[in-house]
């Protein structure tokens, strides 16, 4: 089994070192075993999991929720409808979001359309609109 620094881990998983030492502090990596000299050695493992960790960042999930998913792949008894579950939660949550961004979306563009004169910044209403 290959095992690597934590430049070399970092390197593969295309991140920061201290992200690497991060997730380690928070649970989502585990603490490796030391060689004899004292320096960490990584398998590919942690590199699949640093990538995964990546990827259900990019989705949305907090390091909390993915710490669950990282659980639920271990847990005996765990099924897929658990995971899906875990998705559809996160789904109507970005589903939320979308509708608050729309929402301040068409808030912005009221108060961007009040604006139609050179006026000087103290008769500006859109600061006015803000300042209620």
């Amino acid at each position: 089994m290959e095992k690597m620094t934590i430049s070399q881990l970092a390197k593969k998983a295309k991140v920061n070192r201290e992200t690497i030492r991060y997730y380690e502090r928070r649970g989502l990596v585990p603490e490796p075993p030391r060689n004899k000299s004292g320096y960490r050695e990584y398998s590919l493992e942690e590199v699949r999991r640093t990538e995964f960790i990546k990827r259900c960042q990019a989705l949305g999930f907090s390091l909390k929720e993915i710490m669950e998913l990282l659980s639920l792949r271990v847990e005996p008894g765990t099924t897929c409808p658990d995971v899906k579950a875990r998705v559809e939660i996160k789904i109507a949550d970005v589903e939320k979001r979308i509708e608050a961004l729309k929402n301040i979306r068409k808030a912005l563009l009221s108060m961007s359309g009040k604006c139609v004169r050179n006026g000087p910044v103290g008769q500006c209403p859109i600061l006015e609109e803000l300042y209620k």
